[in-house]
């Protein structure tokens, strides 16, 4: 009698324990899949801001800094008319390109940025005057454009001068923030360290590149005779 009173009081005990574990388990789940699901949400977020920087050749989204947007606008003075922002991020320099008069145009690869750039356009109030479009630069023409501002990146510059420069009307400006052009003569700079910004006049870099053209034509005869 003893005996099964002994195992009779057992069994509540045991039972306690074996729940308690079982509720450790569960919580341990719950814990881990609200982890891993953290981390994927996370991750969709996030992916579409990083993945541009992982391209061959990117333009990583790096917020311009107030700075910045001011030594664009001053450089460009009193100009008007159509402004594009190559690679436009978060769209700080459309919406600010808008409230200085222009009709603003922003180009970018990240849909995340490009969406996000309407709604602050929107709440801006500027979306009228402002349009974003998710594309490739390129694979644009920027002909339209009088007024060009690009953040870019170094191994992106020369290909975008060829581009630029077959592209661009004679009475175009162009706008390079953080890196300058690897061969076009700027017409003035403004700002200094990072928040630098190199303005260039079209009908400059085209007659550099009708100059350079003759003078390689002429080797090229000279050679050849």
């Amino acid at each position: 009698m003893a005996q099964e009173q002994i195992l009779l009081g057992a069994r509540p005990g045991q039972c306690k324990r074996d729940a308690k574990d079982s509720m450790k388990k569960r919580i341990g789940l719950i814990a881990t899949g609200l982890v891993g699901g953290s981390l994927v949400a996370l991750y969709a977020v996030t992916a579409p801001f990083v993945a541009p920087a992982l391209r061959r050749i990117c333009l990583p989204f790096v917020p311009a800094t107030t700075t910045q947007v001011e030594n664009v606008f001053k450089a460009l003075g009193r100009r008007s008319g159509s402004l594009v922002d190559i690679g436009s991020g978060d769209g700080r320099i459309v919406i600010a390109a808008a409230k200085y008069g222009f009709q603003a145009s922003g180009f970018e690869l990240n849909p995340w940025l490009v969406w996000y750039s309407r709604y602050k356009a929107w709440r801006e109030g500027v979306h009228h005057s402002t349009s974003f479009h998710i594309s490739d630069l390129w694979k644009v023409s920027f002909a339209q454009y009088s007024n060009v501002v690009i953040f870019g990146v170094p191994q992106m510059m020369e290909q975008l001068e060829v581009k630029l420069c077959s592209e661009l009307q004679s009475t175009a400006k162009v706008v390079a923030c953080r890196f300058p052009f690897p061969t076009w003569v700027p017409d003035h700079t403004a700002g200094e360290g990072i928040d630098t910004v190199w303005v260039y006049r079209a009908q400059t870099f085209k007659s550099q590149r009708v100059q350079t053209t003759s003078t390689g034509q002429a080797l090229a005869t000279a050679t050849q005779t």
